[in-house]
């Protein structure tokens, strides 16, 4: 059974930049594609990023497309979401998720398997 842990939330000021953690150890994390999805309040949960097994390919949100980056550390079983000139209409609660078609990025909740608690980010203006 997984358990994913992420970490780093916080409250940051508008244009400045937050580096958000999710590991989990007891999941063969090599085997799995990973993502960050975020909810804010009163809003559905929404895609922000994905990343396949190896890192090789990843996907974004067109909104943080060149201000956040998902990177994984399959050594240390974690994956990362650098996010950089953070705006207001970033706040959300931050969700990683692991799913099992490795091979492949996708943007569907539907598709995870596993789910972290979430780490709330707060942007001040």
């Amino acid at each position: 059974q997984a358990q994913l842990v992420e970490s780093g939330g916080g409250l940051v000021q508008a244009g400045g930049s937050r580096r958000l953690s999710c590991a989990d150890s007891k999941l063969t994390f090599s085997s799995y594609t990973m993502a960050w999805f975020r909810q804010a309040l009163g809003k559905e949960r929404e895609f922000v990023a994905t990343i396949n097994w190896n890192g090789g390919r990843t996907n974004y949100k067109d909104s943080v497309k060149g201000r956040f980056t998902i990177s994984r550390d399959n050594g240390k079983n974690t994956v990362y979401l650098q996010m950089n000139s953070l705006k207001p209409e970033d706040t959300a609660v931050y969700y990683c998720a692991a799913g099992s078609a490795a091979g492949s990025v996708y943007s569907d909740p539907g598709r995870y398997m596993y789910w972290g608690q979430g780490t709330q980010v707060t942007v001040s203006s």
